[in-house]
């Protein structure tokens, strides 16, 4: 959240990536950087760990939503 977060700040586009047992949490820090409506896009949790395979089907998954994200969409 902070990484996506950090570079909205600097003119970036950006799409924060969420699990979403952290998406509360996401939404909290999204707030209180006083950019509520960034861009995110919520990921199963867990993600992080699962091998490789895992996070090939996870990013087939969401890459339209991230793409879309991104376009404004």
């Amino acid at each position: 959240m902070r990484d996506g977060l950090n570079a909205a700040a600097k003119g970036v586009p950006a799409v924060a990536l969420v699990t979403e047992d952290f998406w509360p949490q996401g939404n909290f820090v999204a707030t209180s950087f006083g950019m509520p409506d960034i861009p995110r896009v919520q990921l199963p949790h867990p993600t992080a760990g699962t091998g490789a395979e895992s996070m090939r089907l996870i990013a087939d998954k969401v890459v339209a939503e991230v793409i879309a994200a991104l376009e404004g969409s």
